[in-house]
């Protein structure tokens, strides 16, 4: 008789470095590879404990003295679209959005490259080549999709690979309970469109049609300007010591203890 067990994830902590989200904080993470058959299961325990993947490898904030990155997740079966975001549904109705496997292209990298110049100049991912970008996409041993929204073009129908500009794409996970959003880019001049509120709105759609409740959007950051739009999809769960919890935006105001 076999006893045997598959291996258990091994867990790591990365040295302290400064927050990119709060000046004066200092950020450390845990982290570990998702790799091998158990990659996909893993991913969806790991997500559902408030981890995010990047390339193959899952990690979760695990700061010394702060707390305020919280796991945001939106209960896709109950939402109900603002009148603004009905705004924005309307103003993209001349969007095609298709799905495919993750694989990279030049357009692509060419408007990720526009994006991260104009909005994360000072990011960590500010020095990404077309190398590092094609990591990006391509190193997943779980069911990774890339989403493409391109402007319809007159007369391009709605062919297997629609034609026009390409205008945001979106490299999402594909789990049991629903989508998690892994990382999203737009073309950072159309401004009016609202290309972020648009994909985080298509995703819901999907979600729904796939019949799973959550769309997983990472962490929301308190005090952290660039994360506020994250409450604005509700309802929504945050994950807290207690396990999720349906968040009150009236808590966006109260403190988080340091």
């Amino acid at each position: 008789m076999n006893t045997q067990s598959t291996p258990s994830p091994q867990f790591y902590l990365t040295a302290p470095a400064a927050c990119p989200y709060l000046p004066r904080e200092m950020e450390r993470k845990v982290f570990t590879h998702l790799v091998g058959p158990r990659a996909a299961e893993m991913n969806d325990i790991l997500t559902q404990g408030g981890f995010r993947r990047s390339q193959n490898i899952a990690y979760r904030p695990a700061c010394e003295s702060c707390r305020a990155c919280i796991s945001v997740r939106i209960l896709a079966q109950e939402f109900i679209p603002s009148r603004s975001m009905k705004r924005v549904l309307a103003s993209n109705s001349d969007i095609i959005a298709t799905e495919f496997p993750a694989q990279p292209s030049s357009e692509q990298y060419s408007l990720f490259r526009r994006y991260l110049d104009d909005r994360h100049q000072q990011g960590g991912m500010s020095d990404m080549t077309v190398l590092d970008y094609a990591i990006m996409v391509e190193d997943t041993h779980v069911n990774t999709r890339i989403i493409e929204y391109r402007r319809r073009e007159e007369g391009s129908g709605l062919e297997q690979r629609p034609k026009g500009e390409l205008l945001a794409a979106a490299l999402t996970d594909v789990m049991s309970d629903g989508l998690s959003m892994v990382y999203s880019y737009f073309n950072p001049d159309l401004d009016h469109r609202s290309l972020g509120t648009f994909m985080i709105l298509d995703h819901i759609k999907r979600t729904k049609a796939l019949g799973l409740p959550h769309v997983y959007l990472g962490y929301w950051v308190k005090g952290s300007r660039k994360m506020d739009y994250k409450t604005r999809f509700q309802p929504q769960e945050h994950l807290t010591p207690r396990g999720w919890e349906r968040f009150d935006p009236a808590d966006a105001v109260e403190d988080i203890s340091h």
